[in-house]
This record gives C-alpha cells, sequence and structure tokens, in this order.
C-alpha cells in the first residue's frame, strides 16, 4: 500500500513537469517545489508546525494562479487575493477539521494553538513576502538579479523558517 501511494505521487510530480505549462505570476516550479516539501515532510513524520509552512505557500502559490486565471478573463474584485485565500484556506482546513486532523496541540506565547495552522499563516505570510519581494525587484531592476531567483526568494523563505521552527520549537 505505502509503496502504490508512492508511485502515485512519483507521477503526478512527473506528470505537473512533463505536461506543458503556461506563465503565471509564481512560476509552476515554486508550486511543485512546495507541494513534494509539503508530501516529503508528512511522509517523514515532520512536526505539523513545519508542514503547515509549507502548507501556507502551496496556498499562497494557488492564490496567485487563480488570480491569474481570473484577470485573464477580466474578472477584479475587491481585495481579491485576500478572499481568494481564504477560499484556498477554507476548502484545505475544513476537511482537515472535519476528518478530526487538528486538534490543539502547541503552546506558544501564552496561548494554545493548532500546529498546522500556525504553520501555514505564518508559511503563507513568508511565501507572500517573498514572492511579493521578487515582483518588486524584478520591476525595480527591470530583470531576475540572479538565476531562479523567481523560485529562490519565495521557496528560500519557507526553508529558513522550516529550519528556525525545527531548531526552536523542539
Amino acid at each position: 500500500m505505502m509503496k502504490d501511494n508512492f508511485l502515485i505521487k512519483i507521477f503526478i510530480v512527473l506528470a505537473a513537469l512533463i505536461l506543458p505549462v503556461f506563465s503565471f505570476a509564481v512560476c509552476p516550479v515554486c508550486t511543485v517545489g512546495a507541494a513534494a516539501g509539503l508530501g516529503l515532510l508528512r511522509e517523514l513524520g515532520v512536526k505539523d508546525v513545519i508542514t503547515g509552512v509549507w502548507l501556507g505557500g502551496l496556498l499562497v502559490s494557488l492564490v496567485y494562479w487563480t488570480r491569474d486565471v481570473l484577470k485573464r478573463k477580466n474578472i477584479n474584485f475587491w481585495l481579491m487575493d485576500f478572499w481568494l485565500f481564504l477560499i484556498w484556506y477554507g476548502l484545505t482546513i475544513i476537511p482537515l477539521c472535519l476528518l478530526g486532523y487538528l486538534k490543539i496541540d502547541l503552546y506558544f506565547w501564552g496561548c494554545y494553538f493548532n500546529s498546522l495552522i500556525l504553520g501555514s499563516l505564518v508559511g503563507a505570510l513568508v511565501f507572500w513576502f517573498g514572492a511579493e519581494w521578487y515582483f518588486y525587484l524584478k520591476e525595480k531592476y527591470q530583470r531576475a538579479l540572479f538565476p531562479f531567483q523567481k523560485v529562490v526568494m519565495p521557496l528560500g523563505g519557507l526553508v529558513i523558517l522550516s529550519l528556525i521552527y525545527y531548531l526552536f520549537l523542539k
């Protein structure tokens, strides 16, 4: 059974890499990287707060993709990124709540949290900041400053945040 799941995941990743992809605001490599990171961390038994970081990055990437599709169809509305994030977040978190996966399991700064939700919110913020910083720098300098900057900036933030959580939340 475990081998079948692994083969399915490998097939999905390969299909995502092989199928033709159009240019989006956040590149497909970021989305595949965030999804692969999320799946790998869950399989390895990493803490939910770190897994949540990657889940948050994946959700923000989905928001950017959805926004681009809607804008190409001339659909634009007030606080579109915020509402799209709430929709994607709800579509992810509500099923996890209904299945009983989300329990209060982290005591941090005098408050109790669910570690997956906390990690996903902070991860979403870090991924969004990295992507927006890239867009700002690209507009300012009219080019990327180093190869794969579009990938490194959002995913680099997730890696750094994951390391911080790993080292300080034991």
